[in-house]
């Protein structure tokens, strides 16, 4: 019960510091679960972290279907072609040392705040419609990100945010909403591969995702005061990823 307990608990803190900030926060659920929840595999805790990031990247993904902003077509493509990558990713990474996986895992966590602390643009066409001169970009690009995905068992909106846009024109507020389908079916690969392999903790999963919902519903009233503080707002969340991606350094002897 402790252990549902601090996964739920940590599920409302990355949901309430998602629904603030942005993406990228994912990435703090397979840490929380090895370091705080007490997860002793850092295999099952990148599998049960997986799964609910699909299950909370759906939820916003019909968030952002019913307002419009999905690009469905270059999602779609983006998606299904990353599908490969992700279960190469994961395939790849369940055959990787725990220990190691953690260390490459770390390495990430620090890009990811990278992404997040750099400026954004949101230059680009709204009104940006498939053509088939676009698959020469988005097909390398998903397949990418997908492994990417599969591998450290995240969400990979990081990548996936630039490479729509990039591949497509399309701009920052469409890519990140067309993102989430890719994000979904990522992580559900990545996940349906660790289960097979019997990796996923499914109560832990399911605390995760009943705190996201809570932790993003109590974010909500406050994510409009941040608007124009939201350059600064990513920043000191980068910083706190940046935090744990030493400490789990520090922990895997930095090998």
């Amino acid at each position: 019960m402790a252990a549902l307990l601090l996964a739920g608990a940590g599920g409302a803190l990355i949901g309430f510091l998602l629904a603030l900030f942005g993406g990228g926060g994912s990435v703090l659920a397979t840490p929380w679960l090895i370091y705080v929840v007490g997860v002793a595999q850092p295999h099952v805790a990148i599998g049960t972290s997986a799964a609910a990031v699909s299950v909370n990247a759906l939820t916003g993904l019909a968030a952002q279907a019913r307002a419009g902003r999905v690009k469905w077509p270059c999602a779609t493509i983006f998606a299904l072609t990353g599908l490969a990558g992700s279960l190469a990713g994961a395939h790849l990474g369940k055959a990787l040392d725990g220990q190691a996986l953690l260390f490459w895992f770390a390495l990430a966590m620090l890009g990811i705040a990278l992404s997040m602390a750099l400026p954004r643009k949101d230059e680009g066409d709204p009104d940006v419609h498939f053509t088939p001169q676009m698959m020469r970009k988005l097909v390398p690009a998903g397949l990418f990100t997908g492994f990417a995905a599969g591998f450290f068992g995240i969400g990979g909106g990081f990548l996936i945010v630039p490479g729509l846009m990039a591949a497509t024109g399309m701009t920052l507020a469409n890519a990140a909403a067309s993102s989430l389908e890719s994000v979904a079916l990522f992580g559900a690969a990545t996940s349906a591969s660790y289960a097979w392999s019997g990796l996923v903790d499914w109560p832990l999963a399911g605390a995760l995702i009943i705190g996201g919902f809570i932790g993003t519903a109590a974010a909500l009233p406050l994510a409009a005061r941040l608007t124009h503080r939201a350059a600064l707002a990513r920043r000191i969340f980068a910083a706190m990823i940046v935090a744990v991606a030493l400490y789990i350094l520090a922990a895997t002897g930095m090998r």
